[in-house]
């Protein structure tokens, strides 16, 4: 493989390569050793790639693949914020390719050739030389790939201590406000405080999954244990395990909420 000079400074460069197939990673390891580039560190899925940027420096360069083991790699935006230039490395559509190349985001099929791939880097490099990164946003980048398609919060991040701690979306039972604060019942009965509010929370749940019922309550369809008339028209939820207040179905969003069950 023909390597020109400019090449000489890429073993300094900080690469990151965030790929569900294993093989797949160590051949664009070794694409990428040809090239004198070493990367510092393979992931294999969303939440091992989570867990790495919160504990690591970001790199100069991530080499992304979007669909992963255990979700798509955007959801890793929606908890870090990454500003690493990127390479994504999957198979799609051709208006996918072109929309990404003209918002100068650039973009290798699989399997990957090795002077494609030396061309991406090139062109890595004369667009960090002349500071000219891109700066499409992780809304923007999911809109060009999946136009018709809404990308709701798989994940959320609480604190505990020191520690930070990963949430599915699918075992939260419910969140409910409390004294100013947002918080999520899961289905083993723990109770965490999150960053955003109900309101933001509207446009992030799938509504497939979840519900507003009241002011202070979302609830999820599959964590319903049982539905009981109330006073004044109203409904009263039972939930698998929260139990800590309860929970009403206001009267104006019952009939909402009967149509969203159905």
């Amino acid at each position: 493989m023909d390597i020109t000079l400019k090449n000489n400074k890429l073993k300094y460069m900080k690469v990151v390569i965030i790929e569900d197939e294993k093989p797949a990673a160590r051949r664009l390891s070794r694409m990428l050793n040809e090239l004198n580039i070493n990367p510092i560190a393979q992931l294999h899925s969303v939440e091992e790639s989570i867990n790495w940027f919160l504990k690591n420096k970001q790199p100069d360069l991530l080499f992304l693949d979007i669909q992963l083991s255990d979700g798509l790699s955007f959801e890793i935006f929606d908890e870090i914020e990454v500003k690493s230039a990127i390479i994504f490395t999957t198979a799609y559509d051709e208006y996918a390719l072109k929309a990404f190349k003209l918002n100068s985001v650039d973009y290798l099929l699989k399997p990957i050739d090795a002077d494609e791939l030396k061309n991406a880097i090139d062109k890595y490099q004369e667009i960090h030389t002349s500071k000219n990164l891109n700066t499409i946003t992780n809304q923007q980048l999911k809109e060009l790939i999946f136009p018709n398609v809404n990308s709701y919060k798989k994940r959320f991040t609480v604190k505990i201590g020191q520690h930070l701690k990963l949430i599915s979306t699918a075992t939260i039972e419910c969140f409910y406000s409390e004294n100013k604060a947002t918080y999520c019942c899961t289905t083993n009965n723990r109770n965490y405080m999150i960053d955003d509010t109900l309101e933001e929370l509207q446009s992030k749940l799938s509504p497939e999954l979840f519900f507003r019922v009241s002011r202070k309550y979302f609830v999820n369809i599959n964590a319903i244990k049982d539905i009981i008339s109330y006073t004044n028209s109203r409904l009263k939820i039972i939930l698998n395990n929260y139990n800590e207040t309860e929970i009403i179905v206001s009267r104006e969003r019952v009939k909402d909420f009967k149509n969203w069950l159905s």
